[in-house]
């Protein structure tokens, strides 16, 4: 018998290695195949908010009015995406110079998988997917625009366009109409551009606006507006990729870090972290003073209420305290300014007992030793205050009347206050606040603003008394518990700053209703810590 092992045929499995710049071959791609590297969930979280950052500049432009890829609109989306540090998406709408770059090839990476990760969080409702895909389509504009006429070939031809340009003959053929319906091109500059034959149900928006030449049911498009083409081939392509995303996002969602993001994504706020200020220091003693020159329309009221009041329900307290956090007050500061406010209608250790821990948990020293962010203007807005509540935005719950005589009794003209509520008028209650700062600190520039404490900083540089500072990485106590990491806190993904704190409430409440007994446990003074008594 023969033992000898016979040796068996080998046979080599070779794994292709694609490199970054054959997955992302140009800057304008269509998002048509899913990419299917593994990333980390830091990474995840970071490239989320930085597209959500990205879609929130042309969103502006669009509340603004700018038309879109007009001088203005590009001089202002340029402008917002710098002061963002958006630049890498910055340099995809300009012109290329030729030269690669691997911090170029490393963008489109960061551009195509941040498209489908917010796919998955706005694929839920017919409202996000609206706002996704028109935002989306802005920014495939914006880069399909800085083709040059070349590259626009190269996109057609990667992508299967079964578009040719017109050869000299074809052109001569039409060039009377063709000279006709290019608007704003002279006669020389229309004979070197080249135009496509294309279907007329293809550049309906073209048609529509008479800016195209139009023959026997076929559109002639010149280059500059192939964008119209490949726009419609792209918006089905996000549309459809849209609805192939609800269809598996409940499988996505198993995975509870995942999915607490993508749920609160398009209400996270993703500005500069003010939870600590770390360079100036405001002393109480000069708040109503502040509170005239520098404060926003919310904290005014809510430090007016407390002067005349003394006294604030929860909702408030949270809002002005931590707003009064991320300016320069100090613990010691804030501690003594609520007691003064808050004994002349009550006593000392009433106030100890009830109000002094939240304070303290508000600064991270009781509790969860998380040291919480100031409300922006997203949560702002979405509070829900009762009627003899004093926080939430003004702009959104006040009626026209009582903001208009509020506006006015703060010093702005008529013509100032019918400014304002023009952006009342229409939801715009961010542009509103903008235009107030404006009117209010006789500014020439319009800034954007997203949090109060920007405001507050805003109007401090402006009047002399803060240096502008680059902003800084997020501390990593505010980092987000669930083990995503990268740049946002607890406030920005989850809006429950004082989840803790409500827990504690809830517990003394049983506690002090077993004990005063049901009648007193509806009293003013009773929600969250103030029922401890």
């Amino acid at each position: 018998m023969d033992f000898n092992l016979k040796k068996r045929a080998r046979h080599d499995v070779k794994v292709e290695v694609i490199s970054l710049e054959a997955k992302y071959p140009h800057n304008v791609m269509l998002y048509h195949y899913p990419p299917t590297e593994d990333i980390h969930i830091d990474e995840f979280e970071d490239l989320a908010l930085e597209r959500l950052r990205l879609l929130r500049v042309f969103d502006r432009a669009t509340t603004k009015g700018l038309r879109i890829l007009s001088d203005d609109w590009k001089e202002y989306v340029n402008a917002e995406m710098t002061k963002d540090g958006l630049r890498g998406y910055l340099r995809m709408g300009m012109a290329s110079s030729g030269t690669k770059h691997e911090a170029d090839v490393q963008m489109r990476r960061r551009d195509y998988l941040s498209h489908f990760i917010l796919r998955l969080a706005y694929c839920r409702s017919e409202d996000l997917q609206r706002w996704f895909v028109a935002r989306e389509m802005e920014f495939f504009k914006y880069k399909f625009a800085a083709l040059s006429t070349a590259e626009i070939k190269m996109f057609l031809d990667a992508n299967n366009f079964q578009i040719h340009p017109l050869t000299e003959e074809q052109k001569d053929e039409v060039k009377d109409g063709l000279y006709e319906s290019t608007v704003g091109q002279s006669v020389s500059k229309i004979e070197l551009l080249e135009f496509y034959k294309v279907p007329f149900t293809q550049v309906l928006d073209l048609v529509r606006t008479r800016r195209c030449y139009i023959k026997a049911g076929f559109a002639y498009v010149n280059t500059h507006d192939m964008v119209s083409i490949v726009g419609a081939r792209q918006l089905e392509e996000i549309e459809l990729g849209m609805q192939a995303a609800k269809a598996f996002i409940a499988d996505v969602e198993a995975d509870e870090r995942i999915a607490r993001m993508i749920k609160s994504l398009h209400n996270s706020y993703t500005g500069k972290d003010y939870t600590v200020c770390r360079d100036e220091s405001v002393p109480i003693e000069s708040l109503d003073q502040l509170s005239k020159t520098s404060m926003p329309l919310c904290m005014r009221m809510c430090h007016e209420h407390i002067r005349s009041q003394h006294h604030i329900k929860h909702g408030g307290r949270m809002q002005y305290g931590l707003f009064l956090k991320g300016i320069g007050v100090t613990l010691e500061d804030s501690i003594r300014f609520w007691r003064e406010e808050f004994t002349k209608k009550m006593d000392v250790d009433k106030f100890t007992r009830s109000y002094e821990y939240n304070i303290y948990h508000n600064y991270g020293k009781k509790g969860s030793m998380v040291n919480y962010t100031p409300y922006s203007c997203l949560k702002i807005i979405k509070e829900m205050a009762a009627p003899g509540d004093c926080h939430g935005c003004p702009y959104k719950t006040m009626d026209p009347t009582s903001l208009k005589a509020k506006l006015s009794a703060y010093g702005l003209s008529a013509g100032g206050i019918e400014e304002v509520m023009y952006f009342v008028s229409r939801n715009h209650y961010q542009f509103a606040c903008g235009k107030y700062f404006m009117l209010t600190h006789n500014s020439t520039v319009e800034p954007t603003i997203n949090h109060p404490n920007k405001y507050f900083e805003e109007s401090q540089i402006l009047m002399g008394n803060r240096q502008k500072r680059a902003p800084g990485p997020a501390p990593a106590s505010n980092k987000l518990r669930t083990g995503i990491k990268g740049g946002a806190n607890r406030s920005m993904l989850n809006g429950d700053d004082d989840d803790e704190l409500w827990r504690i409430a809830e517990t003394q409440e049983k506690v002090y209703q077993s004990q005063k007994g049901i009648a007193e446990a509806f009293d003013d003074d009773l929600d969250l810590t103030e029922i401890i008594e």
